[in-house]
């Protein structure tokens, strides 16, 4: 798993290190049981306070992406993330609504917004990189 921060950027460090292992698992990089590494050693490879990573960490337990054992470290839970609930849902579209309301109000067209979205969600489903 290859982890790449922006320590520029004003996204929290740990927000980022959620994202990119959500993004490695829809992308298939990371599959259900696979171990994750150490708090220790993640915050070590990638200079970090293993505070952030643990932080990272407990995110996504709490998300269900991963469970941590006290015997076999990290891993990505394995039955897969939860599907998506209402609540999921609801949060979805908290998040979705600015972002639309931004594109509408600079002239973004619904149709090129749609194609954008798709464009993404495909990338992801078929294994791609990031910001393809």
């Amino acid at each position: 798993m290859f982890i790449q921060l922006d320590f520029e950027t004003d996204q929290p460090i740990y927000l980022q290190l959620v994202e990119q292992i959500i993004a490695g698992i829809a992308r298939g990089e990371l599959v259900p049981g696979e171990r994750l590494p150490s708090v220790r050693n993640l915050a070590a490879d990638i200079g970090i306070n293993m505070h952030t990573v643990n932080k990272a960490y407990q995110e996504l337990r709490q998300r269900e992406f991963i469970q941590i054992h006290r015997q076999r470290g990290v891993v990505i839970h394995p039955n897969g993330p939860p599907p998506a609930d209402e609540m999921y849902i609801t949060e979805l579209k908290n998040t979705l609504h600015p972002l639309i309301a931004e594109a509408a109000s600079r002239q973004f067209s619904q149709e090129d917004f749609l194609k954008l979205c798709q464009g993404i969600y495909d990338n992801y489903r078929k294994g791609g990189e990031k910001n393809d």
